[in-house]
């Protein structure tokens, strides 16, 4: 893999300004470039940085600004920083790199607000400041009561630009409390200045509040609220005694809050406290808002580390927590408005993909219950291009409020994954299967015979023999192992528990009934309790050998697992963001695959080309018997026996695969005719571009509500009561299936699907 390399563009000895916006600007100084790379350890980078500007390298610190936010400088201490700053960038050519000095001047503090000593209280909020009707009231002062120091006092009718001088005996802090070694200036100090005085005005009380609150960080001290309302916030000093105030209020006929009083001076001293109790998880949200969007699994011990070395407070990890859920919320919606989008929403996905069928249902107390979706181009791809066999499988969500995945994926031509419905659903229960069924027969409108690839539990055997006629059930061998381990209830070791898999595999698998009574009859000298579960375990829905529908191979019901891989993904979001980022996924797909195959020569897919030509090297060895029918016998290390008129052979191998098997390549040779001409239709490239044909389209933003005409009735959805539970969720199923990775393999040959007893590969290796 190429290293990403970007040039850094290094400044120092300039100043930083900021606008009314809180948007900072770098003013001279000097600059030098250079190449730095992913693979640069950041001691070097320093290394190089302080002899670039003639400096000692323990008086430095580099800071950045993540892409589209010049509001908040991010510092660089580590390796993992700076490749995470790398990252940030991976976009641009050029990042900009600002070196700070130790040795600061302290900045000219005649205009700025006083600050107590630097033995300080980190602040304290009592209540959120971000909760605007929450009020607290202090019974040993009454709002009209005038404050114990002198003030400057502004009326809505005086000049509200007045401003308050200060005096200038007293230091601004310029470092939040850290270990003696370090000396760096903190990002908090760019709200030192977010409170001038009197006459101050912002846009809303919520904007003064979150003002307040970064001023006090930034000076370190904690606060309480006497009044805190929608038109009016009176504040002091949380220190007993200390004359501190601020006073301000709504500008008559405006909706301006303006800074009426205050008190700046401070007398209190108090030990120096580095717990972030003014941090509110509000606070949080907006300082790591813009760092989640570049980097969304930004996770809160990350972000505890984060602001405990740029702002010099420590969070726990509950705040951080909770600050990155707000953030992510003010990024990708509610999740409690997106329940509410899901009538609009569906009727979008059907406006925008015409075709397509997109449902959902309510509980009796508008609770949502369930959600199905499946696109006409997906419906369009499985009817003209795929087998008719489908794959029904689950995955639990993660999600606020939990829920479970429903889906159907199908195989195409070239044994790739194709998804075809999927649902949200509260739960997995047997009526939620049963309704995902009828939907999904409704969306096919098809009467031809499909076979399934499921569990046999959760009511699907039921559910699938009466809603699609004329159906077969495939039972899923992953399932049905997990079954067959949990009934022998732990009774043997882990190497006999292997043993009894790969014969149960060896015997799905086996093609004949004589290869099948072997696979059993193993299982049996192992265990009897394990043959007679195996035999009552309904063969005729599982074991090749029995099976009277088309698997082509394929028994297990986790064939789909890139498309659940989506949507553990996509999980996270709030329920239409998820449904549309999977849309987005099925488009992507359908772009690339389609586009991939325009490039395909010949006549057939490519892996199914690969295994024609791999059986057709076997062919040497095989003596054919020409007769005067139809039917060959051909001889090798066994006879068989092919009808080349029916497509059958006595190996099976044909009719399970959908491809000749060696001996029928042999037959097809010997009359002089093509393998091709013996191939599924569903491997052919012509059907696969096919499957591909249609496309799926963007649905338009749902975020304006709905105009109902007068005749609609307004459908309200709320979200389900299922709450996702307090700890750390489970690891999805779909990252390791030990049964299913650990593939039957031949001990003669090689191969994999089959073991020695029953290998018929040994004469072609010869």
């Amino acid at each position: 893999m190429s290293e990403k390399k970007i040039i850094a563009i290094c400044q120092s000895g300039g100043e930083f300004e900021t606008d009314k916006d809180g948007m900072m600007a770098y003013k001279g100084g000097d600059a030098h470039a250079i190449d730095i790379d992913d693979e640069m350890k950041f001691n070097e980078f320093k290394v190089e940085v302080a002899e670039m500007f003639n400096c000692s390298i323990d008086g430095i610190s580099i800071k950045y600004f993540l892409p589209g936010n010049r509001k908040t400088l991010i510092t660089v201490s580590n390796d993992k920083d700076l490749k995470r700053m790398i990252k940030f960038h991976d976009t641009s050519v050029t990042v900009d790199i600002y070196v700070m000095m130790e040795e600061v001047v302290a900045p000219d503090i005649s205009n700025m607000p006083a600050s107590r000593s630097s033995r300080t209280t980190l602040s304290e909020a009592v209540i959120p400041m971000d909760a605007p009707l929450d009020v607290m009231e202090d019974t040993s002062h009454h709002d009209d009561d005038p404050f114990v120091a002198p003030l400057d006092i502004v009326d809505d009718a005086t000049n509200v630009d007045a401003h308050i001088d200060l005096p200038s005996e007293i230091a601004p802090v310029l470092a939040l409390p850290g270990s003696s070694d370090e000396k760096q200036i903190k990002a908090a100090q760019q709200w030192q200045n977010n409170i001038t005085g009197v006459g101050q005005r912002f846009n809303s009380v919520n904007e003064f509040r979150e003002a307040l609150r970064k001023y006090a960080i930034a000076h370190q001290f904690a606060f309480r609220y006497k009044k805190n309302d929608s038109h009016r916030v009176t504040v002091k000093c949380k220190a007993e005694g200390c004359p501190w105030r601020i006073h301000a209020s709504r500008l008559s006929t405006t909706q301006l809050i303006c800074i009426k009083k205050m008190n700046p001076t401070h007398s209190c001293e108090g030990a120096v406290v580095t717990t972030g109790y003014q941090a509110t998880r509000s606070w949080v949200a907006s300082i790591i808002k813009e760092k989640l969007k570049v980097f969304p699994n930004y996770k809160p011990k990350d972000i505890v580390n984060d602001i405990k070395q740029e702002y010099g407070i420590q969070l726990n990890y509950f705040q951080a927590w909770r600050g990155k859920e707000i953030a992510k919320e003010q990024l990708q919606g509610s999740y409690k408005d997106a329940y509410g989008q899901l009538p609009i929403f569906c009727e979008k996905i059907m406006e925008s993909n015409p075709g397509s069928l997109a449902t959902f249902t309510t509980k009796e107390d508008s609770s949502f219950h369930r959600l199905f979706v499946s696109f006409h181009a997906t419906l369009y791809g499985f009817q003209q291009g795929c087998r008719p066999l489908l794959f029904l499988d689950s995955i639990a969500l993660k999600s606020k409020y939990q829920g479970t995945l429903l889906a159907a994926t199908a195989a195409d031509g070239d044994d790739g994954v194709f998804p075809v419905a999927f649902a949200v659903v509260d739960a997995e229960t047997d009526d939620n299967w049963r309704w995902f069924l009828l939907q999904l027969k409704s969306a096919l409108l098809t009467s031809s015979s499909i076979t399934f690839v499921a569990d046999r539990r959760k009511g699907l055997k039921e559910s699938i023999s009466e809603i699609f006629d004329d159906s077969f059930h495939g039972y899923c061998l992953r399932y049905l192992t997990e079954e067959l381990i949990s009934d022998l209830n732990g009774q043997f070791s882990h190497e006999v528990k292997r043993l009894l898999v790969e014969d149960f595999y060896a015997a799905a698998y086996a093609a004949t009934l004589e290869a099948f009574q072997r696979c059993i009859d193993s299982i049996k000298s192992i265990s009897l309790e394990a043959y007679d579960w195996v035999v009552q375990s309904d063969p005729d829905n599982w074991a090749n050998a029995f099976f009277r529908g088309a698997r082509y191979n394929h028994l297990t019901s986790n064939f789909g697992e890139i498309f659940y891989s989506w949507a553990a993904d996509a999980h996270e979001l709030p329920i239409t963001q998820m449904v549309d980022v999977i849309r987005g996924k099925i488009m992507e797909l359908f772009f690339a695959r389609r586009a991939d195959s325009n490039q395909w020569l010949g006549r057939l897919a490519p892996s199914m080309e690969e295994k024609l030509e791999k059986e057709s090297l076997k062919v040497h060895s095989l003596q054919v018997l020409v007769p005067a029918g139809s039917t060959f016998e051909v001889r090798g290390e066994t006879i068989e026996i092919v009808d080349i008129d029916h497509w059958d052979c006595s190996c099976k191998g044909w009719q399970l695969i959908g491809l000749p098997c060696r001996h029928a390549i042999a037959v097809i040779t010997c009359i002089g005719r093509s393998p091709y001409e013996f191939c599924s239709r569903y491997f052919t490239i012509e059907s696969y571009r096919l499957t591909y044909s249609e496309s799926i389209h963007p649905v338009p933003n749902v975020d304006r509500p709905l105009q109902n005409d007068s005749s609609q009735v307004a459908v309200t959805v709320t979200p389900p009561p299922t709450r996702r539970p307090p700890g750390r969720p489970t690891k999805k199923r779909y990252s390791s299936q030990e049964v299913v990775k650990r593939q039957l393999q031949c001990s003669r040959c090689k191969g994999v699907g089959h073991n020695k007893s029953t290998c018929k590969e040994i004469s072609a290796l010869e």
